[in-house]
């Protein structure tokens, strides 16, 4: 089995191209042939990365499926126009993109915003979904009604309502796409610190440096919460397959497994040695599951 060392001899993502949706362009790229026997692939990224993020699962993959990676709106090669950004409008984004461009219904597969995104197609649009994969996905499941909210804490309150005004939030994201600090937050989200190479950090810092992305990242304040995961459970009726990276610092990856499977038991998961990141970190793990998944699954 290949190890995170060899990301440097992987091959760079296939060439994008664009297609203009609500008259932005939005950046994919395609790579593998269309097989009737078996769905094409979408891969979604997640918060600050790109389609350049599945380039070991494209290669990977594209022997046995059609894959297709895409930048969301104010991500990646895509556009980043000052708009209001959240859930509803990568879903519709990801929905018209199935629809339009790919043709036929795909396996989505997702990490963190991306699976989240991919969810709520999956729920909401079931015509576009094949089946769903969710990697370390993101998204709040609905608060018990027994359960009482929790106080508010003045100091997030404090520090979101300063984040809200556009120079913090100017100011803020200037240190954050610093090479020295992507290359440190990837150290605290990845297992193997050989998975984070100069390229990584690149990939993750060249979008950051469009003049629309201070306002991508100032409206992640800005967003109110899309559906719950549970209400979108409730609705989902692909299969569903879940990979979970468990040394994910910024999720408890057991407990909200538990909270999938409360809501959606007729699923499939694997815990990783990895981090937020697994289909990066341990890319050879995360095709095999997920192409013996899909074969097993999904062929006709």
């Amino acid at each position: 089995m290949a190890t995170a060392a060899t990301a440097q001899a992987t091959r760079p993502t296939p060439e994008g191209t664009y297609w203009y949706w609500r008259d932005q362009a939005i950046h994919h790229v395609v790579a593998g042939e269309s097989r009737d026997d078996r769905p094409p692939l979408l891969l979604v990224h997640g918060f600050g990365a790109s389609t350049d993020h599945w380039r070991k699962n494209i290669q990977g993959l594209q022997a046995d499926f059609q894959v297709w990676a895409i930048d969301l709106l104010g991500f990646g090669r895509s556009a980043k126009p000052d708009w209001h950004y959240s859930g509803d409008l990568w879903q519709a984004q990801l929905h018209e993109f199935i629809t339009e461009v790919i043709g036929r219904p795909v396996v989505l597969a997702g990490n963190s915003l991306g699976g989240y995104a991919s969810l709520c197609v999956a729920a909401n649009h079931p015509e576009s979904a094949a089946g769903l994969v969710l990697l370390n996905s993101a998204g709040p499941f609905s608060t018990p009604a027994q359960t009482p909210p929790p106080p508010p804490n003045p100091i997030a309150k404090a520090i979101q309502s300063l984040m809200l005004q556009p120079l913090p939030s100017w100011l803020l994201f200037q240190y954050v796409r610093q090479p020295a600090i992507i290359r440190r937050t990837l150290r605290q989200v990845y297992l193997d610190k050989t998975a984070i190479t100069d390229q990584l950090v690149e990939d993750i810092r060249r979008p950051a440096l469009d003049p629309g992305a201070p306002r991508v990242f100032a409206s992640v304040f800005k967003s109110r919460q899309g559906e719950k995961v549970d209400e979108l459970l409730k609705k989902l009726s692909c299969p569903l397959l879940m990979l979970w990276g468990e040394g994910d610092p910024w999720m408890n990856c057991r407990d909200k497994g538990a909270q999938f499977r409360q809501h959606y038991p007729d699923l499939t998961e694997h815990y990783l040695q990895a981090g937020h990141c697994p289909h990066d970190e341990v890319p050879d793990q995360v095709n095999s599951l997920l192409r013996d998944w899909v074969l097993t699954n999904l062929t006709q």
